[in-house]
């Protein structure tokens, strides 16, 4: 029966190499691993069993993903389906699975038995009880929000500088009138269409941007409006509120490209030009933000999946702590602020 040893003596290597070929791919070159693929076929040999293997080195050779949405999301929202694209490139070259769970509302208790080896979080932070349950077992854990802590691993970027260049571009366009568009809860079974209170701005999933953005306008009065769940539709209604005002705002900062697409077909309806009536912002760049003519802050979403990858696949890397870059990218939806009638 053909084994690793036999496979090797074909090719006239070690059995580490052979196993390295199924194991570490990135410790040969692609011509020897195709050799040794090769002689595999020829003889035989379908490679080292799953189990066995698992067994052996007490790994799963999987990473999990905990997200506050239902799957859905990952492959419908812009932003999440360039996070993850960039998440599995970096498992598929080291043959790792990758384990996507969706946290409920009550969060606590159904997440403690899934065999992974690490374990990264997507909208939720570190103290959510779906993400101590691994951590309460020393699962590696690489977040996305920037802690002191050196213990800790993240890949995240500065959100409130981020933002803080949105609020001192509209303020040197003269903006003071200002309604920002946030959501104090992510979930997609969690509906909000309001202006925001005090509670909700406590429980907010990007307070970093919105605490950046309000120190960079100090002068304007910013009229907050809690919108869920991150959707196109949700930034629509949202839209339609706040441009139905009798003091209608000046401009309008989503902190979301999703929300400000909503927002964009609730001015076209009213025949408003985005830059010129009112100004409009987004946050994260995605693919149709350009189309759309949006102001927006890009940051890298492929990469911060790729490197949050790499981060839980190779836990001996050294710079665990990973602040990437952010730009403010300025288009058409943005103006000077119109002059009072």
């Amino acid at each position: 029966m053909p084994n690793l040893k036999t496979v090797a003596e074909q090719v006239g290597v070690s059995i580490s190499t052979v196993s390295n070929a199924y194991n570490k791919p990135d410790q040969l070159s692609s011509e020897l691993r195709s050799r040794i693929f090769e002689a595999a076929a020829e003889l035989g040999y379908a490679g080292p069993d799953a189990a066995a293997r698992t067994l052996r080195s007490g790994k799963s050779w999987t990473i999990g993903l905990l997200m506050t949405e239902r799957l859905s999301y990952g492959f419908s929202d812009p932003y999440a389906v360039q996070f993850l694209a960039g998440l599995t490139t970096a498992c598929e070259a080291r043959q790792i699975g990758v384990l996507l769970l969706p946290v409920v509302e009550d969060g606590s208790g159904n997440l403690r038995h899934p065999a992974i080896d690490a374990f990264a979080t997507f909208g939720l932070d570190s103290d959510h009880p779906a993400a101590r349950a691994f951590l309460d077992r020393n699962v590696p854990f690489v977040g996305g929000t920037r802690l002191d802590d050196p213990k800790t691993s993240w890949v995240a970027i500065d959100e409130a500088a981020a933002s803080a260049r949105i609020g001192q571009h509209l303020s040197r366009l003269g903006h003071r009138n200002v309604a920002v568009v946030v959501s104090a809860n992510c979930s997609s079974s969690y509906q909000r269409s309001e202006f925001a209170g005090p509670e909700d701005l406590a429980d907010l999933n990007s307070s970093a941007r919105f605490a950046g953005l309000s120190a960079a306008m100090p002068e304007a009065n910013l009229q907050v409006f809690n919108s869920a769940p991150n959707s196109v539709d949700a930034g629509r209604l949202a839209g339609e509120t706040l441009l139905d005002q009798q003091n209608r705002p000046t401009a309008i900062i989503c902190l979301a490209d999703v929300q400000a697409l909503g927002v964009l077909e609730a001015m076209k309806v009213r025949g408003l030009a985005p830059g010129k009536d009112v100004s409009l912002t987004g946050f994260d760049d995605i693919p149709a933000a350009a189309a759309a003519g949006l102001t927006t802050v890009h940051q890298p979403a492929f990469e911060r999946g790729r490197l949050t990858g790499e981060l839980l696949i190779d836990q001996e890397r050294t710079d665990r702590q990973i602040t990437l870059d952010t730009q403010l990218v300025v288009r058409s939806s943005t103006g000077p602020a119109p002059k009072p009638l």
